[in-house]
């Protein structure tokens, strides 16, 4: 069930709303809790039953593992057998999560390398998997360092299976989520969170189909079904994604963070105005927050961080950037464009001990197009595709202005440096031109506005903010007849 679709919009989300607020009011905050618990095991449901029985699945074991883990002590005799305990758990998690996401790769890799034929496995992977699994190997971790958050078994399940953020998160912790479904406010209808979440909600929906699903016509285009792309045209192309993803990402993430405020859950920030960032630091201090804080805390510290010297640094910058990229898809592209990401961190680290203080526009303007050229292995489903728009954003397909720029001295002289005129589109689709440079014209409204989260905490009743919401959320519904699956629900 997609929450840009009207039976989410105009059923499930007024049925679950309803039915939590007059549980709690009427019977008690037990029945509230297992209703939302069904809704949200519905929700999954609604997708494939399968989804949800691994989802399930995923979410007993882990239970019976954690409370296990929970019963040892910290040190003693049995600290060993907990040590053993732990990672035996995390071990299954990565199996689990490997199975159904990986095994297909693996062995397509290894049928290449040594010529046999061990024929691949139907597997269709389930929704949300990657979320879910890193969820719970947070709370396994932090009973095993911690020693402690031993929760309810439904308390656990609703957690983990929460419908706003199951599917593609954002990746809440247990410690930010179990407390306030267990507070006393949670019961209560909060007229001001609603209203909030409505904003953010909207705000999300028309983020999606109104720019993310106008962007991909460009960009599927340009990826799946041209077989050139000049100078001009990967340009727009990879453009188009890079603001896509960003639209498509942070909308979906806005709606779930809107529905759960709506619950009276305040879910994590996630994005923070990734595109205006002028290094690499700074963007994965702003995009994609809560997977960034999951890798740092419980992969990046623990590995040693940067506290066993220059060359182990490096070294868990890379590792922790592999693991990122490949946790994004079973893909050579996604393994690359982490090692991208990885290797740009390292030379920034190197970068930063000279000194030298970049102007802050020129360093906004190389991090800009380097996030967009990385994208290309990102977005690309295979080498060909991927270098198909990468030769076309060095030029090396050609470099096409408009014929009737012809005239324009300052085009004629740029003619030496091998600037052609002529058909500078007919590899793209055959849409209105400013469809084609809409990722243009968004530039200056992802640096000049505020974001979601910005807007949200300075929301304030008022004629104003209720005619906008009612504006994004009509466009929204009126473009719900050609909306499209979030990009990461395919993560």
């Amino acid at each position: 069930m997609l929450f840009n679709s009207y039976v989410f919009i105009l059923l499930f989300l007024p049925i679950v709303l309803a039915g939590y607020f007059l549980l709690h009011q009427y019977a008690s905050a037990k029945w509230a809790h297992r209703f939302l618990l069904v809704a949200s095991v519905g929700f999954m449901s609604f997708w494939n039953v399968y989804f949800a029985a691994v989802l399930l699945g995923s979410v007993v074991f882990n239970y019976a593992f954690g409370s296990a883990l929970a019963s040892f002590p910290a040190d003693g005799k049995k600290a060993s057998r907990r040590k053993s305990l732990f990672g035996a758990a995390i071990a299954a998690n990565i199996v689990y999560l490997g199975f159904f996401k990986y095994y297909n790769f693996f062995l397509d890799n290894i049928n290449s390398l040594f010529s046999t034929h061990i024929g691949a496995l139907h597997i269709l992977l389930p929704l949300g998997i990657s979320f879910y699994t890193f969820m719970q190997i947070i709370w396994l971790t932090d009973i095993y360092r911690h020693g402690k958050y031993r929760y309810g078994f439904f308390q656990y399940c609703l957690y983990v299976t929460f419908f706003p953020y199951v599917v593609s998160g954002p990746i809440a912790y247990h410690s930010e989520v179990i407390p306030q479904i267990s507070s006393e406010a949670a019961g209560r209808f909060n007229i001001d969170n609603v209203c909030r979440g409505l904003f953010l909600f909207s705000i999300g929906l028309f983020k999606k189909t109104a720019i993310a699903d106008t962007l991909a016509m460009v960009v599927n285009y340009g990826y799946d079904m041209s077989s050139t792309l000049t100078f001009t045209e990967a340009w727009l192309t990879s453009m188009s994604f890079g603001m896509q993803i960003y639209f498509d990402f942070s909308g979906y993430t806005d709606m779930a963070i809107g529905v759960a405020l709506m619950l009276n859950i305040r879910l994590p920030i996630n994005f923070h105005s990734p595109l205006k960032a002028v290094n690499i630091v700074d963007f994965w201090a702003r995009w994609h927050l809560t997977l960034t804080r999951f890798l740092r805390d419980y992969l990046y510290i623990p590995m040693g961080g940067s506290r066993k010297g220059e060359i182990r640094t490096n070294v868990n910058i890379m590792l922790t950037f592999l693991i990122c990229g490949f946790w994004h898809g079973a893909s050579w592209l996604f393994l690359f464009w982490g090692f991208i990401h990885g290797a740009v961190s390292i030379f920034y680290r190197y970068w930063r001990q000279l000194g030298i203080r970049m102007p802050k526009a020129l360093a906004w303007f190389l991090f800009f197009n380097f996030f967009h050229i990385s994208a290309i292995f990102f977005r690309a489903r295979t080498w060909d595709d991927a270098m198909k728009v990468f030769k076309g954003v060095l030029g090396m397909n050609g470099i096409y202005v408009s014929e009737k720029l012809a005239g324009n001295p300052f085009f004629q002289k740029l003619t030496v440096f091998g600037v052609r005129f002529g058909q500078w589109r007919e590899n793209l689709p055959p849409v209105d031109a400013h469809i084609l440079f809409l990722c243009v014209a968004l530039i200056p409204v992802i640096l000049l506005t505020k974001n979601s989260n910005e807007m949200e905490q300075k929301f304030s009743p008022s004629w104003k903010t209720a005619l906008a919401t009612g504006f994004m959320m009509a466009v929204g519904l009126l473009l719900l007849n050609q909306a499209s699956t979030f990009l990461y629900f395919n993560f």
